[in-house]
């Protein structure tokens, strides 16, 4: 990371400060925080769970898995690269047909 266009940002996730380094938009990184933050206190309050390391890994595997979930879902939706070309190809050659 090119520390010439990296940022120090200042977030609260769950009771505590971090100083997180990022390029670009520092609004993402707030807005990821934000994210981070609203879900563990879900969390906390779904589980009864007050150990700040456990709320942090029941939160981190609850994102993973939707984060796989929708990739699976996506995966499902999209036809793979080799589907969409056949079927491009087939549009191509019915439109040379008309010709």
């Amino acid at each position: 990371m090119d520390r010439a266009a990296s940022h120090l940002v200042q977030v609260e996730i769950y009771g505590q400060s971090y100083n997180l380094r990022g390029e670009g938009d520092t609004s993402y990184l707030q807005e990821l925080a934000s994210f981070v933050d609203r879900r563990m206190r879900d969390v906390a309050e779904a589980t009864a769970t007050v150990d700040s390391l456990k709320v942090a890994i029941l939160t981190a595997l609850n994102i993973a898995d939707e984060g796989r979930r929708g990739r699976s879902a996506a995966a499902e939706r999209t036809p793979s690269g080799g589907d969409r070309i056949l079927r491009l190809v087939d549009v191509l050659e019915k439109c040379f047909a008309e010709i």
